[in-house]
């Protein structure tokens, strides 16, 4: 959680966990508080007449009175936990990733199934999440059916994506292979270019598709889509694929009704083997909603960072409340 004033409360981890070895003393505190407490209570049983005592001694002291205590222990144990280095995720907006968005056009993304069709309602979910990714991402996007076409090369452009994007058309055959090794070789070419790092640039394929490879036959062929899928993995590039339709799409060919359900086993055995995630959509607003994830997963990375400062406040303002309540309830500081 996070708290006004105090900032982020939540806890991932502890950078110097042996800090917590503190709170044997706290808890000794405590118990010597205790201790004192019920000495004190025998003694007074012990040399007093009970019945003598109630008539003239003051009336017995509140509860109330050991609240500055707890309050005071309560506060050594919040600064024991920022002593220990508490850590929490922080989102930081990757600069030099790059993502490439590969579309399916093959004709069965004119079904109707999904309105408009498949590839109009594609059409509006990529451009919103074009417009979603973070400034500094590198994204590129190419089309593919019987072939695969670099549209835009990987860039910060986000207008040139969209224009793209806009002007995709159908085609023959599906050639799903072929685009992955084509994303594969953009992804390349431009983190041989980026500077920034002694390491290639962190790159992500995100494949959208309603049906499975039919070029070749066989996707475990040099050129298919599993061994694409291998190739991504060993270049330490996963493969986000998105199943896009539903089980009673159909396309018009030749005048005659042809049956193109969404075939989304494909798609998750290339996420698998890529070492990626895959996500089906039966609708566009399902479909917006799976790249507004991806976009989170792709555009940020999560790091550890110090929460010690709101620990270290909360601990500071229950320590003065124990001070307050010292002065009100005994008219004094605790001990």
């Amino acid at each position: 959680m996070t708290l006004p004033l105090l900032g982020p409360m939540t806890l991932t981890g502890f950078d110097h966990p042996w800090f917590f070895l503190f709170l044997i003393a706290v808890l000794g505190l405590a118990g010597l508080y205790l201790a004192m407490q019920l000495a004190r209570r025998k003694r007074m049983l012990r040399f007093a007449n009970t019945e003598l005592l109630e008539s003239v001694a003051p009336k017995r002291p509140p509860r109330w009175r050991h609240v500055p205590t707890i309050l005071l222990v309560l506060s050594l144990v919040l600064f024991t936990v920022a002593m220990a280095g508490p850590t929490h995720d922080v989102k930081i907006p990757r600069n030099r990733a790059v993502v490439m968005l590969v579309v399916d056009v093959s004709q069965s993304m004119k079904a109707t199934d999904v309105s408009p069709n498949r590839l109009a309602a594609t059409q509006e979910a990529a451009k919103q999440f074009v417009d979603q990714m973070t400034p500094g991402i590198n994204l590129g996007l190419i089309a593919y059916a019987g072939t695969a076409t670099v549209l835009v090369s990987p860039t910060t452009n986000r207008d040139a994506s969209k224009n793209a994007i806009d002007k995709l058309q159908v085609a023959d055959r599906t050639a799903t292979g072929e685009a992955i090794f084509t994303a594969l070789q953009a992804i390349s070419t431009v983190g041989a270019v980026i500077g920034g790092g002694d390491t290639p640039p962190p790159a992500r394929i995100v494949l959208m598709s309603d049906g499975k490879e039919t070029v070749p036959s066989n996707p475990d062929n040099p050129k298919g889509a599993f061994t694409a899928a291998r190739a991504a993995k060993d270049q330490g590039v996963p493969i986000s694929t998105v199943a896009f339709g539903t089980q009673y799409g159909y396309v018009e060919m030749n005048g005659q009704r042809t049956p193109v359900p969404v075939d989304d086993e494909m798609l998750k055995k290339i996420a698998q083997l890529s070492n990626g995630q895959s996500y089906t959509a039966s609708d566009v607003e399902q479909l917006k909603e799976v790249f507004t994830n991806l976009q989170e997963q792709i555009g940020y990375e999560t790091r550890k960072g110090d929460a010690s400062a709101g620990w270290l406040r909360l601990g500071a303002l229950v320590l003065a409340l124990a001070a307050l309540t010292a002065l009100f309830v005994n008219r004094r500081l605790p001990n």
